[in-house]
């Protein structure tokens, strides 16, 4: 990553895990980075939570394509938003790649806004655009398989923290 991005944390799992948390994240950086490279035990997908907010606080913008086809789909005031909406996942790790920006992500009086993309060789791939309605900070991050999904052995994510200019 380049010289302005600061490694926060790294996961790499050493076992299956239905989830991967970055918690007591600090408010010392203008943007957060999650890259992902990743594989699930089976294709339903994995879903995002700012803040363990359960709320209907999340809304989200797709757009996808596969090399043959394009779609567009949009939700809004639901209680969690899906990563690479759209994109079914495969079981190798590092077989499905995603990077989410968290722009202004410390600010206390603003909603939070992120900007995803995903890769999948096999499937395609995404541009996700998503809305947390809280000015809180984000101090934690949730990505969790869905239904009985679990990421695989290898798969890794790294949190970086971007430093102001």
């Amino acid at each position: 990553m380049a010289a302005t991005y600061e490694p926060i944390a790294t996961q790499t799992l050493g076992g299956a895990a239905a989830t991967v948390t970055f918690s007591s994240i600090p408010g010392t950086y203008t943007d957060l980075v999650v890259a992902m490279a990743m594989g699930t035990s089976n294709q339903n997908g994995v879903k995002i939570m700012i803040n363990n907010d359960t709320a209907t606080n999340y809304s989200n913008t797709r757009l996808y394509g596969n090399g043959i086809s394009v779609s567009s789909s949009r939700r809004s005031n639901t209680a969690t938003v899906y990563l690479d909406d759209g994109i079914a996942f495969s079981t190798g790790a590092g077989s499905n790649n995603s990077i989410l920006q968290f722009m202004n992500y410390s600010n206390t009086t603003t909603n939070k806004t992120w900007l995803q993309r995903g890769n999948n060789a096999d499937n395609g791939t995404v541009a996700v655009t998503g809305l947390y309605r809280s000015t809180s900070a984000i101090t934690r991050l949730d990505f969790a398989a869905v239904g009985a999904t679990t990421f695989v052995v290898g798969s890794t994510f790294t949190l970086y923290g971007i430093k102001a200019a």
